[in-house]
């Protein structure tokens, strides 16, 4: 199952990050400290994977990678396979490259609901559901038009209600 989904840019700042098991802020923001900590003081040379018992406990494991200046952050226990999650975390961003075409730090920041769509239709409570990037690209622009239909029709029905108060 998996635990969280962090993207913390090269300077340590949190950028998106969802928990799947409940945590208080104070020990999210300890536990970003931690990860960042850990992952810009390895080389690159060395392997995508860190055991995470001592920031969520037994059973924890974390994987990463680093393109340009993010770090993409899975935390999970050992119900998955470690090369699955990096698999993952390259479906994420190419889901998010294609949203977004290039996706940059400033994409993360500014659109944020959008992120947490896409990682929705990977990821549902812990649990991996889709791995098909042009299958969460499809369910997230159809979810896209229809909140453009909604607020169009919300703006049409205020324009017509302001034109009936006259």
């Amino acid at each position: 199952m998996i635990k969280a989904v962090m993207v913390i840019n090269t300077h340590g700042m949190l950028r998106f990050s969802k928990f799947y098991h409940f945590q208080p802020i104070e020990k999210q923001q300890e536990i970003v400290r931690h990860i960042y900590t850990g992952l810009s003081s390895r080389p690159e040379s060395v392997s995508n994977f860190l055991h995470a018992e001592s920031i969520f406990g037994p059973d924890s494991e974390l994987v990463y990678k680093h393109y340009a200046t993010l770090y993409f952050v899975i935390v999970f226990d050992s119900s998955e396979n470690e090369l699955a999650m990096l698999d993952l975390i390259q479906v994420f961003v190419e889901t998010l490259d294609r949203c977004f075409n290039n996706v940059c730090e400033l994409d993360i920041v500014f659109n944020f609901s959008k992120m947490h769509a896409v990682l929705d239709e990977i990821v549902l409570g812990g649990q991996v559901v889709e791995t098909n990037s042009s299958e969460v690209m499809r369910t997230v622009e159809e979810v896209s038009k229809l909140e453009t239909t909604s607020s169009s029709n919300t703006l049409i029905s205020r324009t017509v209600s302001s034109w009936r108060a006259k």
